[in-house]
């Protein structure tokens, strides 16, 4: 019976063996020192990639070009072959790259010795110049013609040509190039398919060769990692944008690679693996019953009250909530939740009700408790609009752009505003729909507030969302807080899963379905969230016909949640005997629950 990682050498390679890989280099004269590559093969031999040995860990006091590799020092552990191979740096005292063999997977983790504010820290592939002559920007190879990105993108691709670039990380929006933040963060994975890509949704046949970051999500500092393509080659960025400062030793997080029969399994192999490390809980959420109640949240009957031309928060009021409560009466609709959805507050940041609009908010919420029903608040997450200049981050010209999470002044106000939104004394909301974690401050010119730990990126966001989360429950132990946060090291700060906007097109300019986009979002939460309901959205819809199909798959796929009430578009009205399908589809999802 083989061992597996096993260790081979013949005259001019060396090669590791797992359960299903291999991966091997040229020794001597024409080996790694002068050409910075390995051989990453399947069991069968059938090549992978090529694996640039070069990698950057780039300063704000200068960049990383590597000098010169060294020959691969090879150690053999109960459980794994190591390779260490040292590069010489102009801004660190050491610098090593080691990939750490085991049964199933290869581990490629950088370390950096001296003194540094982290910038763009590059793994397979990086910025050096090698005995041959050759200088500049260095990448590995893949031999692959698909890329699985696990986060919905605008134009739609989860299966996408190769060498088609992915940012998956808590900055986007909905300007061009940007709206890749629907998940915020999603899970930190990608997977490269043999087969080219033929649509938007459907992986190829296996194998797939899977890659993931592992690490501690508070060392998840960084604001994106992007997969960077040009020309056949690709690498691995991670955005520390200069506010990680290092004095001692530092150590990336790690790059897993390991081969899969699919792209989900990559999702649930990823999960797993930051289960067993200790960075993701086990088990998901204890779920209270009525949190499994039908949603409907205010938002898209907001924006359909106001029209083309309307300003839909200014229609978060009151008076117009009844409205839409007696549209749900008329048509014998009973959601077992209500979000008040933006914009409710005077400002964002501090979270005071407008009164104007809302003048007896606590007597509305005790009202939809009178009818058993329970109160969602719609929070955006980063909006520093209303705070201290000392609880934010600024810019250069000292104007506040995040609440900063880092700031101990802004956690105790955070505190203190969760305690007046949910407490029995306060609104005595139930929860909170939180929004916007894609606005995650991103930027090297950025500062923190005066006391703040600066933290930064992934970190940052959970930090901000664990405390929401944490005060939430504190004050109700039932409380339910509904974020778009899919990466599994949240798995401790969410209670929900929010499916978030869906998109337009896919690459060609044809329009998407929104069921399908529903289905395939669901299947990446499922993998990297098992436990955790989704809360299905609704938002947007492109047609009454579309809205009516989304309706139907939303039964099977999590807890339905209504958005429209009067009219998709200014061209398509909600009749009566619409709300009524949606009251059947509703009543097959409640006996679903039974």
């Amino acid at each position: 019976m083989t061992s597996f990682p096993s260790l081979t050498s013949d005259d001019d390679r060396r090669t590791v063996r797992g359960a299903g890989y291999s991966l091997s280099w040229r020794t001597g004269s024409s080996g790694l020192v002068r050409s910075p590559y390995l051989e990453l093969a399947a069991a069968d031999g059938s090549r992978w990639m090529r694996l640039c040995a070069l990698s950057s860990v780039h300063t704000g006091q200068g960049r990383d070009e590597s000098m010169s590799l060294s020959e691969p020092d090879v150690r053999t552990e109960a459980d794994a072959v190591v390779i260490t191979i040292r590069t010489a740096s102009p801004v660190w005292r050491e610098r090593a790259l080691e990939l750490r063999c085991t049964r199933d997977s290869v581990e490629v983790t950088l370390e950096a010795r001296g003194t540094g504010v982290l910038t763009d820290v590059t793994i397979l592939g990086g910025d050096g110049v090698v005995p041959t002559g050759a200088s500049g920007t260095f990448r590995s190879g893949f031999d692959a013609q698909s890329l699985y990105v696990p986060s919905p993108t605008e134009p739609v691709a989860f299966v996408r040509p190769v060498w088609s670039a992915a940012s998956l990380g808590v900055v986007g929006d909905a300007d061009p190039g940007r709206l890749n933040g629907i998940f915020s963060p999603p899970p930190l994975a990608l997977a490269f398919g043999r087969d080219p890509a033929t649509d938007a949704f459907s992986p190829g046949a296996g194998p797939w060769l899977a890659t993931w970051l592992r690490a501690p999500v508070e060392e998840l500092r960084f604001t994106t990692m992007r997969f960077d393509p040009v020309d056949g080659g690709g690498l691995l960025r991670l955005a520390y944008e200069g506010h990680t400062p290092v004095d001692g030793t530092w150590r990336s997080p790690t790059v897993v690679i390991r081969p899969v029969d699919s792209p989900a399994e990559a999702l649930r192999a990823h999960r797993d693996d930051l289960v067993a490390s200790g960075h993701a809980p086990q088990a998901g959420p204890e779920i209270h019953p009525w949190w499994l109640e039908p949603i409907f949240c205010g938002w898209g009957a907001q924006v359909a009250q106001g029209g083309k031309n309307g300003w839909a928060p200014d229609l978060c009021r009151q008076e117009i909530y009844d409205g839409f409560l007696d549209t749900l009466a008329a048509a014998s609709l009973d959601p077992g939740t209500i979000v008040i959805d933006d914009r409710w507050q005077a400002q964002y940041g501090t979270a005071e009700t407008d009164t104007e609009a809302w003048p007896d908010m606590r007597g509305w919420i005790d009202g939809q408790h009178d009818t058993g029903r329970r109160v969602l608040l719609w929070w955006k997450a980063w909006d520093p609009a209303g705070l201290p200049l000392e609880e934010c981050i600024t810019d250069a010209a000292g104007r506040p752009i995040a609440a900063d999470p880092g700031s101990p002044a802004y956690l105790a106000r955070l505190d203190a505003i969760v305690e007046r939104l949910l407490s029995p004394e306060g609104l005595d909301a139930d929860g909170f729909k939180v929004d916007f974690t894609q606005r995650a401050p991103s930027g090297t010119m950025l500062r923190p507030a005066p006391g703040s730990d600066g933290v930064w990126g992934v970190a940052a966001l959970h930090r901000l969302v664990g405390r929401i989360h944490a005060a939430a429950k504190r004050i109700k132990p039932d409380a339910l807080v509904i974020t778009h946060t899919v990466h599994p090291s949240f798995g401790d700060v969410s209670d929900m899963i929010r499916t978030n906007d869906v998109l337009e097109h896919d690459v060609t300019g044809t329009p998407v379905s929104v069921a399908a986009q529903l289905r395939a979002r669901y299947e990446i939460v499922a993998a990297a969230l098992p436990g955790h309901p989704v809360d299905t959205d609704q938002w947007p819809m492109p047609s009454r016909d579309e809205w009516l199909d989304y309706a139907h798959a939303q039964v099977g796929l999590g807890v339905p949640a209504l958005y429209y009430l009067d009219r998709v578009s200014d061209d398509e009205s909600i009749d009566p005997e619409h709300l009524a399908m949606i009251g059947r589809t509703w009543a097959k999802y409640r006996e679903s629950l039974a």
